[in-house]
Parts: C-alpha cells; sequence; structure tokens
C-alpha cells in the first residue's frame, strides 16, 4: 500500500555518497528538468550544489524523488496533493522512506548471495 508497484522496477540505487543529475535521472525515470522542476516544488528536495551550480543528490535525495514519482505518477495526486501528503504526515513519510530503503537492503543482499553462489 505504501509503495507502489512501479518502483519495484526502479533499479537499485548503487551504494554511493552523491549522484548526478543525470544519474538520478536514470534511478527514477524522471526527466531532468522535471527534478530541476520538483525542486522548487517540494522543498523537502534539496540537493546540495557545488560549483557551477551543479546538483549532487545522496540517498535520502533519490528515495525522496521516487516517493514524489510514486505519489504523482502511480497514485495521481496532483503536485499539491503530494506535497500536502509529503509534508503533513511526517511519520508516514519516514515509513515509507524505511519500507524503499528495505526494499533497497533486499536487492543489494540478493545481488551478493548471487555473486557468492556463482563463486
Amino acid at each position: 500500500m505504501l509503495e507502489p508497484s512501479h518502483n519495484d522496477e526502479l533499479p537499485a540505487i548503487p551504494g554511493k555518497r552523491y549522484f548526478t543529475i543525470g544519474e538520478v535521472s536514470d534511478l527514477c525515470d524522471v526527466k531532468p528538468h522535471v527534478l530541476r522542476y520538483w525542486e522548487q516544488e517540494f522543498p523537502q528536495l534539496n540537493p546540495v550544489k557545488r560549483r557551477g551550480n551543479r546538483r549532487y543528490y545522496q540517498r535520502q535525495d533519490v528515495l525522496m524523488i521516487r516517493q514524489i514519482r510514486s505519489l504523482l505518477y502511480d497514485q495521481g495526486f496532483t503536485i499539491g496533493g503530494a506535497r500536502q501528503q509529503l509534508s503533513g504526515g511526517a511519520n508516514a513519510e519516514q515509513v515509507t522512506q524505511y519500507h524503499q530503503l528495505i526494499k533497497q537492503m533486499i536487492v543489494e543482499m540478493e545481488e551478493v548471495l548471487d555473486v557468492l553462489k556463482a563463486s
């Protein structure tokens, strides 16, 4: 219920500290211009900006983008409704992020298990 089915089809998030906007675009199946727009609409989404105004997203940003994507594309919320959903329920937001993090960890552990089985 908390996580839409399409997020299961998204690629696993690599164990890196920072991601470029292009990498996040691929990881979340959202175009870069949409990510920049969402930054203006969702105060929770605030990537680090470095030299030349380049954006660097962290793991929690990627999870937040996947959650926003889910609310807008899979659950049919408007931008305003999604913003209200995210800000209105801090606990629900944390639960969803934990769910996504746990699913991500399971995927990563299964990959490690496959490598171990192959050797």
